[in-house]
């Protein structure tokens, strides 16, 4: 039955689902209310590419405490933008386990995306 599937997948992956079958892939965090409009620009492309991305509003939080949500949310990718990411039109890219991966191009980001969703990719955090 569905049931017993998604209990297996559950117990399996211990709430760390691979990116093709997770319910949150990615979410983008500005590092300051000043980058939110670029926040909100690169959600929409992730999003119009086909991937699931969410965006952290919440203006009463550190940035810190954003990232660190995002992670016990079990985010599969968290990206941080700011000043440095806005001018070179690139996100600055971590995973859920704390590694961070640098900065990357948006169109690098959908290309790793499409892999990891084509190739049904177990291990997506080697960026």
């Amino acid at each position: 039955s569905v049931e017993r599937m998604m209990a297996i997948l559950c117990e399996n992956y211990g709430g760390k689902w691979p990116f093709w079958l997770s319910p949150r892939q990615s979410i983008v965090v500005p590092v300051a209310p000043a980058f939110e409009e670029y926040a909100q620009k690169v959600k929409k492309q992730i999003h119009d590419a086909g991937f699931h991305c969410d965006f952290d509003l919440d203006t009463g939080t550190t940035m810190n405490k954003k990232i660190r949500n995002a992670q016990l949310a079990q985010y599969n990718f968290i990206f941080v933008v700011g000043e440095k990411e806005l001018e070179n039109e690139t996100v600055n890219v971590r995973t859920r386990d704390n590694k961070v991966h640098g900065e990357h191009s948006i169109k690098h980001v959908l290309e790793r995306f499409s892999h990891f969703k084509a190739d049904h990719v177990i291990d997506s955090e080697e960026f």
